[in-house]
């Protein structure tokens, strides 16, 4: 029985004719409906603006990454995810012995205030958002920045920044704070962006590292919301209503490739989140309790050989989220095995989101598979057991103390282990390398994109070192000094970094004197001398 009031003009119709409606459900009034608690089936009542098409990007200098970024909203991308390279992920100048390496290799190359504005510049802030998984010190502080020197309203500003604070040494780059100090950053960016920045997901809960770390769905999830759960606590206990940050927290899925129980995940996770805002925090807003759900496609399970066939397995993936209505997609790309996505890459991710939406008509309806059998007994199940697993954590005390002890570092390292142990003895089935592979030299279809190396970019790290040598030390040292103030006190640090980068202190300078006032050593590596040998 089709249901559900459009308020468009028009619905899409299929090939024979047939009007769709917004949603479908049986003649029981009583059975949930999109866009109604506990929001299974969606967080609203239509599918029909379907979903924001992200691609991953972010290669060189911030000036290169802006042109890539203009390359992939000519082409139809409606959403950037911007990935750091190696250094800019850990905090570290391109300048560092370490990172000079492989400086713009990864990802974007940004170390400074001019860096987040050259990178944002020309790009329409008010229609594009920008997902950004770089450093959390820095990035909401510079994001703010440039906003202002753009002359773009910041409380219009739309985008995201991943929080990781129990996890992060453990699944994704390594930054190198102590756990407190990481639960500080996370909750002092997500205060400050309830309160200048409205628009702006201070928190997303990215559950694709622990997916991509060997993590089964039910784990993934588990973990995604322990975390919440434990920021929120925190948040409560600093005095914020729930429903003044709540809205704006988003989770950012892995899609592997088992079809419907990643739908059923998607499911099941818009239900507990729903009914934890509202029966746990008392959350009221209904904004507070329908979650935005996004994801990217699992470049674990893509692979160096045959990479022709990651186009299917992304296509797949993809094919799930828009049955399982997120509100935005990026696809990880053909060459992933081997390097950030080329142009190429690019290309064939957004249009496949393309195909989706705009042949498959495939976001066209909400919760398509809301009634199946299979489909809701799943969902039920995934829920059960990721909610028994959550409660297993909590009961094992305080997560803080758990991260001290290693019991998420163990958790991370053993399914790391057990996927290789299934894919090396075949339990885990995958194509072009333990079954139906194919001899080297017949090997050859797309290798000449996929393997197009990506050089330094020396350049720039010459560029930075020049730079470095022009600025007022001064000025940088007393910055400095106040930051490390505030580090030692408990003032808000965004806005402490934020007025460290108007006096011309890099994002590497930044971590490594929050280290000295922590008491650590100024560079974890220990190949960079401080500006200040003493700090108070």
């Amino acid at each position: 029985m089709a249901n559900g009031n459009d308020t468009s003009n028009e619905r899409p119709i299929t090939r024979s004719g047939i009007e769709l409606q917004p949603y479908y459900m049986d003649a029981d009034e009583k059975a949930e409906r999109p866009g109604e608690f506990p929001y299974t089936r969606g967080r609203r009542a239509t599918a029909a603006s379907g979903w924001i098409h992200r691609e991953l990007s972010g290669e060189g200098p911030a000036k290169k990454s802006n042109e890539q970024f203009k390359y992939l909203i000519e082409h139809g991308s409606t959403g950037l995810d911007v990935i750091g390279d190696a250094g800019s992920a850990a905090g570290l100048d391109p300048d560092h012995p370490l990172a000079r390496v492989s400086c713009g290799t990864q990802g974007v190359s940004v170390c400074r205030r001019q860096d987040m504005t050259d990178l944002l510049r020309d790009i329409p802030l008010d229609k594009v958002s920008i997902s950004c998984s770089l450093n959390p010190l820095t990035t909401v502080a510079a994001t703010a920045l440039a906003a202002e020197e753009l002359n773009f309203p910041l409380e219009k500003m739309r985008g995201s920044l991943i929080h990781a604070p129990l996890y992060v040494e453990s699944c994704c780059y390594a930054i190198h704070f102590p756990v407190e100090f990481r639960t500080r950053v996370a909750l002092d960016s997500i205060e400050f962006c309830s309160k200048y920045m409205p628009k702006y997901h201070s928190y997303i809960e990215d559950t694709y590292f622990f997916s991509e770390s060997g993590n089964d769905p039910v784990e993934e999830m588990a973990l995604g919301f322990l975390q919440i759960r434990f920021l929120t606590r925190r948040l409560l206990e600093r005095g914020l209503d729930i429903d003044s940050f709540a809205p704006r927290i988003a989770i950012l899925v892995n899609c592997g490739m088992d079809f419907f129980e990643e739908i059923a995940k998607i499911r099941a996770t818009r239900r507990i989140f729903a009914k934890m805002m509202r029966d746990e925090f008392g959350a009221k807003d209904p904004r507070s309790l329908a979650v935005v759900v996004t994801s990217h496609t699992s470049g674990l399970s893509l692979t160096a050989q045959q990479p022709a066939n990651n186009i299917i397995r992304g296509s797949m993936q993809a094919m799930a989220l828009a049955l399982a209505g997120v509100q935005a997609m990026e696809i990880s790309t053909f060459d992933e095995a081997f390097r950030t996505p080329s142009p190429e890459a690019h290309m064939v991710g957004l249009r496949t989101q393309q195909v989706l939406s705009l042949e498959a008509l495939s976001g066209q309806v909400a919760d398509p598979l809301g009634g199946s059998y299979f489909v809701e007994s799943l969902t039920d199940e995934m829920e059960a057991r990721i909610v028994a697993r959550v409660a297993e954590f909590e009961a094992m005390g305080d997560p803080e103390e758990l991260e001290k002890r290693g019991v998420f570092e163990e958790v991370f390292h053993n399914a790391m282990a057990k996927q290789q142990r299934d894919v090396a003895k075949g339990r885990q089935p995958l194509v072009g390398v333990n079954c139906h592979t194919l001899p080297d030299d017949q090997d050859t279809l797309l290798r000449d994109v996929a393997e197009r190396k990506i050089e330094p970019y020396q350049a720039h790290v010459d560029d930075i070192i020049a730079w470095k040598e022009t600025r007022q030390m001064d000025q940088v040292k007393e910055a400095l000094n106040r930051f490390a103030d505030v580090v030692a006190g408990d003032a808000n640090i965004v806005e402490a970094v934020r007025d460290a980068l108007r006096a011309d202190v890099t994002f590497g300078e930044l971590k490594g004197t929050a280290r000295q006032a922590l008491g650590l050593d100024y560079d974890y590596y220990g190949r960079v001398e401080p500006l200040l040998k003493e700090v108070a």
